[in-house]
């Protein structure tokens, strides 16, 4: 299914394109449900100057939340600030 729908790709063309979309200073939080996703997010996020990491390890859902929502379980968010400079060139 992430093959085929290159949901991937459309995950790395968000992440490059999401500082020209969000005023600097603006937040950005992302939500990922596979390791993959997560890998992009986290790279994106550490190698791409434009990004502040405001979550050094991904927040889980607690075992309550999990409990009530097993879907819910596989799920990491991260976010990060867009610095000043939207326009800087990636690291």
């Amino acid at each position: 299914r992430i093959a085929v729908n290159q949901e991937l790709k459309s995950l790395e063309i968000a992440l490059r394109d999401l500082p020209h979309w969000i005023r600097p200073g603006g937040r950005v939080v992302i939500i990922s449900f596979h390791s993959l996703e997560d890998r992009l997010v986290k790279q994106a996020f550490r190698d791409d100057a434009r990004y502040t990491v405001l979550t050094k390890k991904p927040l889980r859902p607690s075992d309550a939340e999990a409990a009530r929502n097993p879907r819910s379980r596989s799920a990491k968010l991260r976010a990060a600030m867009i610095t000043d400079d939207a326009n800087l060139n990636t690291r």
